[in-house]
């Protein structure tokens, strides 16, 4: 009998614990969706170090997004890539007070935890979220000029500052408006992390004429489109 009673309470415990379940699920349509989307970026190092002129390029990235109606925000954790152009300032070495900028390149992947504040729902959202980065070197384009020396320097070439930090921490904001399959994206991104750090501890770069510590941070404006599914 006591096994009897046992068995009884065990299965109304079940019923009514998925009865919750059900209730809440019912109650509460949580949604996950699967994003892919591309676009347009513009780049730039901000720095005192170098004068630069930002460069654009192209981002891909895809998106899993977990959609909760009852709250005033969203998740979504995304990867993206990107392949950046930035110019740098320099002069040749026969021609001293001659300014040319050259053209550098940078891929760049990134993923990223995301909070969408609800604005009009889900139609229009803020987007902020902390970013990791992994890039590549700071990619002289054409290498005709990698003995030009860079401005603000006597004798640094424009070869010898593409190795910068691979590891680099970013933050994120910005604004996503649209539809249940398709959005367009605003995102400005600004890198925590001093990303020329590498340069100001190579001993053999010489930096003659410039004794400020090698500083930058980057900045990344992303305008993208997104198709959801």
């Amino acid at each position: 009998m006591k096994q009897n009673k046992h068995f009884i309470l065990l299965v109304a415990f079940c019923i009514g614990f998925v009865t919750i379940l059900h209730a809440q699920h019912r109650r509460y349509a949580i949604k996950n969706g699967f994003g892919i989307y591309g676009g347009i970026t513009q780049y730039d190092i901000l720095t005192d170090n170098f004068e630069t002129k930002p460069g654009n390029g192209w981002m891909v990235g895809a998106s899993a997004t977990v959609d909760l109606p009852h709250k005033w925000y969203n998740i979504s954790y995304t990867i993206q890539l990107a392949e950046n152009e930035v110019g740098i300032a320099t002069r040749p070495v026969a021609l001293p007070s001659q300014s040319q900028f050259l053209d550098y390149k940078i891929f760049t992947a990134q993923i990223a935890l995301l909070m969408h504040v609800k604005l009009i729902k889900s139609f229009l959202t803020i987007d902020i979220g902390p970013m990791l980065q992994y890039n590549g070197e700071l990619k002289l384009q054409d290498d005709q000029y990698e003995n030009f020396i860079v401005a603000n320097y006597d004798n640094l070439l424009a070869k010898d500052i593409s190795d910068v930090n691979k590891f680099n921490i970013d933050g994120t904001v910005g604004v996503s408006a649209g539809f249940s399959h398709f959005r367009v994206k605003a995102q400005y991104i600004y890198g925590f992390t001093n990303m020329l750090g590498k340069l100001d501890k190579d001993d053999n770069l010489d930096l003659t004429g410039n004794d400020k510590k090698i500083k930058g941070n980057q900045s990344i404006f992303a305008f993208t489109a997104m198709i959801t599914f």
